[in-house]
């Protein structure tokens, strides 16, 4: 879910340790992977986000907006539950004059306190954690979480000097440790990387549930437990240059990618790069990979301009696709390529294609490898060493 861009190391954990592990959720027709948190004795389900920084929650209480900041009644916002209550933690201590706030890629912003609690996910108990306490908030809710862990570095948290959001900028950001960089410091986890594998849904799921209860594993400390290929590659996080200093900073995790491998694609060449985010369902590749790819399902994928969307028949046959990256071709499914989203005022089923227009391939622009691709992949990330590991997974 991406935002706006603003000595401890070891292998894998020792015989006998115990890794803490997530078991992830699925909801919102298994677009979003939610894992169980506690924070200050409290128990929530948020969701697990590597393009993002974060950890907040939605406090009782907490006033809806919509997009456009309109006052909405709270349900409007679908949290899935009233919210944490910061009186009633024994741990939460408030950070004074300093106020969280933040604004999403899909528009969705939040904004209020901030404070420190005690924070356990999958086994992994970190103490005086920052969190945002969410006062205020335009949320497109599922009905169940009530907040999120953001997993990325911590040169895209979202705190700023001061109480009033309208004051933000540059100028009083004040960045902090996320979940898994405070558990590395606090030496919770006997290996400074965590590891995501995401299960695709099944289309019932995705049509019909609410919850989908087993859809994959967050790992602090060692590997996702699935089973695998031999096929792997290591490769570096790429930085960005946010000034005149040659000198780059880590925000996301961002990978360079060789290329995009379809039929007739003949290994089309980006000389570029993209975000692995569990927080974006689909693919936000460059325009003339998007279009090529699209071309080739069968029948043909149809691009709806004012949404900026290819939409696909549902019974389509999508053409063989694969992600090249550290010299290694990840093949991305074809069940996660056609992906439902619901009916039409007939009735009819309709469904989008996993991998999207992301726009030109020129600087400046981000793309994206999201849950489409995940799915097809064990990702681990190594915050001590700047590097991110994709394995392949066996077909499931």
């Amino acid at each position: 879910m991406i935002q706006a861009i603003r000595g401890f190391r070891g292998g894998k954990p020792g015989k006998g340790s115990k890794t803490p592990t997530s078991t992830l959720a699925g909801s919102d027709q298994d677009e979003e992977y939610l894992t169980d948190i506690t924070v200050g004795g409290q128990s929530f389900k948020v969701i697990v986000d590597t393009g993002s920084s974060d950890t907040w929650l939605a406090e009782v209480g907490f006033k809806c907006f919509d997009l456009s900041d309109t006052p909405q009644p709270a349900a409007d916002c679908a949290f899935g539950t009233p919210g944490f209550d910061p009186s009633k933690s024994k741990t939460f201590v408030s950070y004074p004059d300093k106020n969280f706030n933040i604004t999403y890629g899909d528009n969705e912003f939040l904004n209020g306190p901030v404070g420190f609690d005690t924070v356990t996910v999958g086994g992994l108990t970190v103490t005086k954690q920052e969190i945002g306490v969410v006062t205020a908030a335009a949320w497109d809710g599922d009905g169940v979480n009530t907040g999120l862990i953001g997993l990325a570095y911590p040169g895209i948290t979202s705190v700023y000097n001061g109480s009033n959001p309208d004051d933000d900028s540059s100028s009083n950001f004040v960045p902090y440790d996320p979940f898994f960089f405070t558990a590395v410091k606090e030496r919770k986890v006997s290996s400074p990387f965590f590891s995501i594998a995401l299960d695709r849904g099944s289309i019932p799921a995705e049509q019909n549930s609410t919850l989908d209860p087993h859809l994959g594993y967050l790992a602090f400390g060692g590997i996702a437990p699935v089973p695998v290929t031999g096929k792997t590659t290591t490769v570096a996080v790429q930085g960005y240059t946010v000034s005149s200093s040659p000198a780059k900073e880590d925000f996301f995790y961002t990978v360079d990618v060789d290329s995009y491998v379809f039929p007739g694609s003949h290994k089309l060449a980006t000389n570029g790069s993209a975000i692995l985010d569990t927080g974006t369902t689909l693919n936000y590749v460059p325009t003339p990979i998007a279009k090529a790819f699209n071309k080739g399902f069968k029948p043909a994928a149809k691009y709806v301009e004012d949404e900026g969307t290819y939409y696909v028949d549902c019974n389509a046959t999508a053409p063989d696709f694969a992600v090249t990256i550290g010299g290694v071709e990840f093949s991305v499914s074809g069940k996660d390529n056609i992906l439902p989203i619901g009916a039409d005022e007939k009735g009819k089923q309709l469904c989008i294609s996993g991998t999207q227009d992301g726009g030109p391939d020129e600087d400046g622009n981000i793309f994206i490898l999201g849950d489409t691709f995940l799915h097809n992949v064990v990702a681990t990330f190594n915050i001590a060493a700047n590097t991110i590991s994709l394995t392949e997974r066996k077909p499931y």
